[in-house]
């Protein structure tokens, strides 16, 4: 048995007198996952049925984002993944119709029957569609996964909240292990719980291989296929291979790092100031105009503000606000003087020796003459003279009683 593509137009109008079914399926909302095709009997043919016998003959409609499989004995025998109209056919093998879905030949090879005894009453036929559109707006919480952040180095704890979407890219295996024979349909609510719960416990060790990528923690929101794929990863086994299921995308609202990391994350920060030389200088500037501002607005004590104000430039604290803002300046800080109020001590220069004039006339700076040899001439002790109140003298008055040199 098999399916053949087929036009509409036929439905209800060749072979009216045989016993023909319309089966078909209504678009899919996001909360319908699979459901039983509907059977309609077209006009002028025998009202008898039998439950789940499909007829040969019978026509079957897909609509796009549809996946239609024909299940017999809980087998399923064809498929297709491609919409339009199809002609259900005992006499041919099945036509596994793929649509470009990967691996669904290989899955029908483990979880399909090759041969089938066709539309008989001893046989349990059913047409289910699979909706294999994204279900998107899936809610997800994010609770103090550990998270190294690149920016701060050190290991923190994010919370957060947010939505994911998956896609059934295997319908067939998620027929078989995860909603097989339904009576009607198979809702999302079914396994939201359960998928829920996966994906939480796979964002811890996925957010760890998207840390490795030097990624900060505030810019996780713009890195969300990274993250989709990390997760992907990790539930490889449990999702793609069993379910059949993909995760398509993982979108954060809100990221934050809980108290005692955005404690440590702040300390962090305002030890920056104090380790870049242009950041400290702003905030000593900041801080200046501030305490300006509160010293003008106070009528009271105004002049004794300023006055420490002044106390505070003669300390050196504008110089140093100064020096530290300059353009061009080095990351390290500059040396504070030993004792406030003071200059930091400057390089005593080397003392000039002064020159002297030979009796030749030759300038020099040595103790010997370069031009005649001769020495440098010693200077003469003043004359000593002693005042009539006896006190000895060199100056031209005298140190005791005043009286000048006579």
């Amino acid at each position: 048995m098999g399916l053949i593509k087929a036009a509409f137009s036929a439905i209800g109008t060749t072979l009216a007198d045989q016993w023909k079914e319309y089966i078909y399926c209504d678009t899919m909302d996001q909360n319908t996952l699979m459901k039983k095709g509907e059977v309609r009997v077209t006009a002028g043919s025998n009202t008898k049925r039998t439950d789940n016998i499909i007829t040969n003959g019978s026509k079957i409609a897909v609509n796009e984002g549809q996946f239609m499989m024909i299940v017999e004995n809980g087998k399923i025998v064809d498929y297709t993944a491609e919409p339009g109209a199809f002609t259900y056919d005992t006499g041919t093998e099945p036509s596994l119709f793929d649509g470009g879905f990967q691996g669904l030949k290989e899955s029908f090879k483990k979880v399909g029957k090759r041969f089938a005894y066709g539309g008989s009453a001893e046989n349990d036929q059913r047409v289910y569609f699979v909706n294999i559109k994204e279900i998107m707006n899936n809610k997800v919480g994010v609770g103090d996964v550990p998270f190294r952040d690149s920016e701060f180095n050190f290991s923190m704890k994010i919370q957060g909240f947010g939505t994911y979407s998956y896609k059934i890219t295997d319908p067939l295996m998620f027929y078989t292990n995860v909603c097989a024979n339904v009576k009607d349909s198979f809702m999302k609510t079914s396994i939201d719980d359960q998928l829920r719960s996966e994906v939480q416990n796979a964002l811890q060790p996925a957010l760890g291989r998207i840390a490795l990528k030097k990624i900060a923690y505030d810019q996780l929101p713009l890195f969300t296929k990274e993250i989709a794929q990390e997760v992907n990863n990790e539930l490889s086994v449990e999702w793609n291979q069993l379910r059949g299921i993909s995760i398509v995308s993982v979108a954060f609202s809100s990221i934050k790092p809980d108290e005692e990391s955005a404690a440590k994350i702040n300390e962090m920060q305002e030890a920056r100031v104090y380790t870049n030389t242009q950041m400290l200088g702003a905030r000593m500037g900041a801080a200046t105009a501030t305490a300006m501002n509160t010293a003008a607005a106070n009528p009271n004590g105004a002049t004794n503000a300023f006055m420490g104000m002044g106390m505070m430039n003669m300390m050196g604290t504008g110089q140093m606000a100064g020096q530290f803002v300059q353009p061009g300046q080095g990351a390290g800080i500059p040396q504070m003087p030993e004792y406030p109020g003071q200059a930091a001590p400057q390089q005593a220069a080397a003392p000039q020796q002064a020159g002297w004039t030979c009796e030749c006339g030759n300038v020099n700076n040595g103790k010997f003459c370069s031009n005649c040899g001769k020495p440098m001439p010693q200077p003469q002790a003043p004359a000593e003279w002693t005042c009539e109140c006896g006190n000895v003298n060199t100056g031209n008055f005298c140190s005791n009683c005043g009286k000048p040199k006579a």
